[in-house]
């Protein structure tokens, strides 16, 4: 039985490990030590689980893992203005803890499967993202120009000049400027032209992307 719980333990921060490094490689909130950390402390829930709950009731404390995950996952959510980061991490880190909740039951081909499966999904479907952002680049762009100028005109025939598709959002006006917001989204070299256009265009007086 000690072998046993030896063995899960391990494998646990085995898979673990594996997504961890991918994740440390990346950059990402929820690194190496962490997710290896969240594998051997699921595992060992579900261990406790089975032990405490007994034959009646083995999920008395497994049952409760994915709750207590929830209050970790959302630290490594970040939102500025509207754009939000970390959830794949989030997911991933949920992910690893089903992984390590299936070795600690025992069901090992089960959990490798699920880990292999994971990898693929971080790894390999990276470059498929890559390539979908590269056809489509979803931005928030915020133009500022005196009040006398019709920006408003301009900005819509650059955006149609450059083929990319807008939604005006926000609208203030001071004294002497109006600024908007609006949600564009293109090709990633539509929207360098589109950035190279506003940038040399004299109404424009400030502009973030």
């Amino acid at each position: 039985m000690e072998i046993e719980i030896v063995i899960r333990l391990l494998l646990a921060a085995f898979w673990g490990a594996l997504i961890g490094a991918e994740r440390e490689y990346r950059g990402k909130a929820a690194g190496l030590r962490t997710t290896i950390m969240i594998s051997v402390g699921a595992c060992f829930f579900t261990f406790m689980s089975q032990w405490i709950g007994g034959p009646g009731n083995p999920d008395r404390i497994a049952s409760n893992i994915v709750t207590g995950l929830g209050f970790l996952c959302a630290g490594v959510i970040f939102r500025s203005d509207n754009h939000v980061s970390g959830i794949t991490t989030a997911a991933t880190i949920w992910s690893v803890a089903a992984v390590s909740m299936g070795v600690g039951a025992g069901y090992y081909f089960a959990a490798a499967c699920a880990a292999m499966m994971i990898l693929s999904i971080l790894t390999l479907l990276t470059f498929l993202q890559d390539k979908i952002d590269l056809s489509n680049e979803h931005k928030i762009l915020r133009i500022t120009f005196n009040h006398s100028t019709d920006g408003y005109k301009k900005c819509k025939e650059l955006f149609s000049d450059y083929g990319v598709k807008s939604k005006l959002v926000v609208q203030r006006r001071n004294l002497d400027h109006v600024t908007l917001e609006w949600q564009v989204h293109g090709s990633k070299h539509s929207m360098e032209e589109l950035s190279r256009a506003l940038l040399q265009d004299p109404i424009f007086e400030e502009l973030v992307l």
